[in-house]
């Protein structure tokens, strides 16, 4: 697999796209490409517990997103980052930078729609989508019956409560998103990832992602997509995944034995093993 080219000393170029979003590559140099985008409150660490699964059989990916974990925080720009679009764009410079194709790229959350929308812009770059947890749309509409989990009333509270304490929020959406209340560990383990974020850069990727649509941008993905589901995702509700589901043309639809929004942390086996059932 192609690298990042590096200077005499080993150091990448200061604003090459590998470099801005601290990229890392492991496994096999001649297998197939995973790139790893981890969902927001998140950085490449996230996918420590699902990546043993992988290095033998894949070239891995992982990278960290606009104000996560080692992203050099001197090219943050907040015009870019105010849309899922931006976020987009990143993933596609990293794969044409280091000249990646056939992908397979396995995105959490918010990141679901954002690889998918990376995939828009680059088709002939990606081979496979896998969506962990996904959601077309966090906010309700009610004209056309959505049920996206949230009123409007719920995404201004929560956007509001970040604005004025994030610290306290963080304590509280952590273990709200990770679910598992029997293992509070991992709720706790979430809530520090978040708290590692800037304030500033976590209330961009907040609004860009609980204000955004992409039901329109999933029917364009022509890319063959496994959209795995959990139980009891305050985050994303069933509803909303099936409907991710439905709109991809090329979808499949697998429930997982785990609970909660981030099962690549609360069950690494179980989700780890139906990525791997389900790719070629």
């Amino acid at each position: 697999m192609p690298t990042p080219a590096a200077s005499a000393d080993g150091v990448l170029p200061a604003r090459s796209a590998a470099a801005r979003h601290c990229v890392r590559v492991v496994g096999r140099a001649d297998g197939p490409v995973l790139l790893l985008v981890h969902g927001f409150g998140g950085d490449q660490r996230s996918w420590d517990r699902v990546l043993p699964a992988f290095v033998d059989r894949f070239g891995v990916v992982l990278l960290d997103q606009a104000g996560a974990g080692g992203f050099d925080a001197a090219t943050y720009d907040r015009q870019r980052y105010s849309t899922l679009d931006g976020y987009a764009a990143d993933l596609v410079d990293v794969c044409e930078e280091l000249d990646l194709r056939d992908v397979v790229v396995v995105g959490h959350s918010v990141s679901s729609v954002i690889a998918a929308r990376a995939v828009v812009r680059a088709p002939e770059r990606f081979s496979h989508v896998v969506m962990i947890a996904p959601s077309a749309r966090y906010l309700d509409d009610p004209a056309t019956g959505y049920e996206g989990g949230f009123s409007a009333d719920d995404i201004e509270e929560l956007l509001d409560s970040l604005d004025q304490n994030y610290v306290s929020w963080t304590s509280g959406v952590g273990p709200m998103v990770m679910g598992n209340p029997d293992r509070p560990e991992l709720g706790d383990e979430l809530a520090a990832s978040f708290r590692a974020l800037h304030p500033g850069t976590a209330r961009d990727f907040a609004r860009a992602t609980f204000l955004s649509d992409s039901r329109d941008l999933l029917t364009r993905l022509q890319t063959p997509a496994l959209v795995l589901q959990s139980r009891d995702d305050a985050l994303a509700p069933e509803s909303a995944v099936r409907e991710v589901a439905a709109l991809v043309p090329h979808a499949t639809l697998v429930p997982l034995d785990a609970s909660g929004h981030c099962p690549h942390l609360s069950a690494p086996a179980q989700t780890a093993a139906a990525i791997l059932a389900h790719l070629p």
